[in-house]
């Protein structure tokens, strides 16, 4: 009698609390998105507000790093093909970002406590870093191409022009302003 009731009640908080970090289940319509993410839409507008970077681009940018996933992280290494030896990155959460640049975001916005798996410190973040990119490399806050290649390869890197020589990243680049052009377009009809 007595682990029935501790069955009901653990699968009563599973039940409620299943839904908050799972991904949205149409990842191809922003308005669908933000629909059933509530809360979601009103930290997009606040970023929008606070760092000038269109909800559109910070969407498709989370659409290619962690398709929504709040605990998303990178892939095993293994040696010999079994033995695991730790994550390819230190990337995690929405945004992947990595270690040293959500230490170097928490520091500089005097954001502490932020979260990598929170959807708006996530999203903090990444307008945080997309308004450094416009500063430090004149890239436009609505260019979702060049942005995310900034994101991806680094300050450093993008201004070195190391994603040059690399096919597969100008790809993902293209494919994350297509479809920020493609969330734009539907953010316009349901906001």
């Amino acid at each position: 009698m007595k682990y029935s009731t501790i069955l009901i009640a653990i699968l009563i908080l599973t039940a409620c609390s299943g839904g908050r970090s799972d991904p949205p289940r149409n990842l191809d319509n922003a308005c669908s998105i933000l629909d059933e993410k509530r809360g979601w839409s009103r930290d997009l507008k606040k970023v929008e507000r606070k760092y000038g970077v269109p909800g559109e681009v910070i969407l498709a940018t989370i659409y290619h790093e962690s398709h929504f996933k709040s605990h998303a992280r990178t892939p095993r290494k293994f040696t010999l093909g079994v033995i695991p030896m730790g994550r390819q990155s230190s990337a995690y959460g929405f945004a992947q970002a990595i270690d040293g640049t959500w230490d170097w975001y928490k520091r500089a916005t005097g954001n502490r406590g932020a979260k990598r798996h929170n959807f708006d410190d996530a999203v903090d973040f990444m307008g945080w870093y997309m308004n450094e990119s416009t500063k430090r490399n004149g890239i436009a806050k609505t260019d979702a191409y060049n942005q995310y290649l900034a994101y991806h390869q680094g300050h450093t890197g993008y201004k070195r022009g190391s994603y040059r020589n690399q096919q597969w990243l100008l790809n993902v680049a293209a494919k994350v302003q297509a479809r920020a052009i493609l969330y734009g377009a539907q953010l316009n009809t349901c906001r």
